[in-house]
């Protein structure tokens, strides 16, 4: 016969009832914290897997600050090319009004003037803030404003180049101002025609007519007028070629190596032209000042206001050309960060599904298993208690 001891009995109830406590508590604690996996230790390969999708999530949302970042500093710089876009514009009326014949010198004066203006609000676009201690178009930064504004015309003081953000995705933070501002291209693009000496004719933008053609060479157009007869010599760099004194007649166009230019008014005695290889060194603020200070000249001819008016309308058609390039590329860039910042979502969505699969709580189970537990606890107790009835003391007094 095996028997047991009263003190044995009273132990294995207790021991048993402080397991069942235990039990309930940690699925209490489950259900409150609504984690399956708390400690490693409960389940060392779905905490790792957890693990791996946290760090996953967090480089995603590094990520997504600096693509953040990119996409404010490109939303201010895309707001400042499309202000400096709108004021060309507004430029470009006022040269085409400055053409009216019947402009006197004063008009053409306030003309001037009015552009003056129009430079110095580009030259706050140009120094605009990025509201954060640096400027929109410092390159790759600078304490100071980018453009200083000098006597013999606008310098670019910061640092060129561009910043990029520091993550997986190579995204602008700002673009190099000297290329935005200074680097527009001169001429039509492959050479520019300029006016050496000119008091009654004037020289479009030319045109190519066979790119295989073009030498890079400088041309000189220059012209003679003798015996009530116009002709006109070319050079090539200084050397004569074989467009010597040929007959000039007014509209029609002359041609020399690929390159076709029309001279128009009336060529007068010395009259002369360059034809240079184009360079992408037009300056926003250089080619008003050009224009401004041609209009503020007194009694210049004609010609001499046709040549500025086109020389202006060409220069500041080019210099708007090359501005709505750096913003398409910058909305390039917003459209390219909307498409990184979704692979960024999805990105987040997988780690945190993944998270969850490897650690959170089974809510239905989990209230199943506590209720379970709660009642075997309940169980416990209840046989403890009639346990504690089992006394020969107990006994006795009955």
């Amino acid at each position: 016969m095996i028997r047991t001891s009263t003190f044995n009995s009273y132990a294995t109830s207790i021991a048993n009832l402080q397991r069942r406590q235990s039990e309930m508590s940690d699925a209490q604690a489950r259900l409150t914290s609504g984690l399956r996996v708390m400690h490693a230790s409960d389940d060392p390969t779905a905490a790792a897997r957890a693990e791996r999708a946290r760090a996953l999530t967090q480089r995603a949302e590094s990520t997504q600050r600096a693509v953040d970042a990119s996409r404010n500093s490109m939303t201010l710089t895309e707001a400042a090319l499309s202000d400096a876009g709108e004021l060309l514009q507004q430029a470009r009326e006022l040269i085409t009004a400055a053409g009216n014949a019947s402009y006197t010198d004063a008009e053409r004066a306030d003309v001037a003037n009015q552009l003056a203006e129009i430079r110095k609000q580009l030259m706050g676009v140009a120094n605009r803030s990025d509201g954060s201690g640096g400027y929109v178009f410092s390159g790759q930064g600078a304490g100071r404003p980018p453009f200083l504004d000098r006597p013999g015309g606008v310098d670019y003081v910061g640092t060129g180049g561009a910043v990029r953000v520091a993550s997986e995705e190579p995204l602008p933070l700002t673009l190099d101002g000297g290329d935005v501002w200074l680097a527009g291209t001169t001429g039509n693009g492959v050479f520019e025609a300029r006016t050496v000496t000119g008091t009654g004719s004037w020289i479009d933008a030319g045109r190519v007519t066979a790119p295989d053609q073009i030498t890079g060479s400088t041309y000189s157009i220059n012209f003679t007028v003798s015996g009530g007869t116009t002709t006109y010599s070319i050079l090539q760099d200084g050397l004569p070629t074989s467009v010597t004194n040929a007959a000039y007649t007014a509209g029609e166009a002359i041609e020399i190596d690929g390159m076709a230019v029309t001279v128009s008014g009336n060529p007068a005695d010395g009259d002369s032209f360059e034809l240079v290889p184009a360079e992408s060194n037009l300056s926003v603020f250089d080619a008003l000042d050009r224009v401004v200070n041609e209009l503020k000249t007194p009694l210049r001819t004609t010609a001499q206001i046709t040549q500025t008016v086109q020389n202006g309308l060409r220069d500041l058609g080019n210099l708007s050309d090359h501005l709505q390039a750096a913003r398409s590329m910058t909305g390039e860039v917003l459209n390219r960060i909307d498409g990184v910042s979704g692979r960024l979502d999805d990105l987040k969505l997988f780690g945190e599904s993944t998270r969850s699969d490897a650690e959170d709580l089974d809510m239905v189970q989990a209230i199943s298993d506590f209720q379970n537990r709660q009642t075997g606890y309940q169980a416990a107790l209840q046989t403890y208690s009639s346990m504690q009835r089992m006394s020969l003391f107990d006994y006795l007094k009955t």
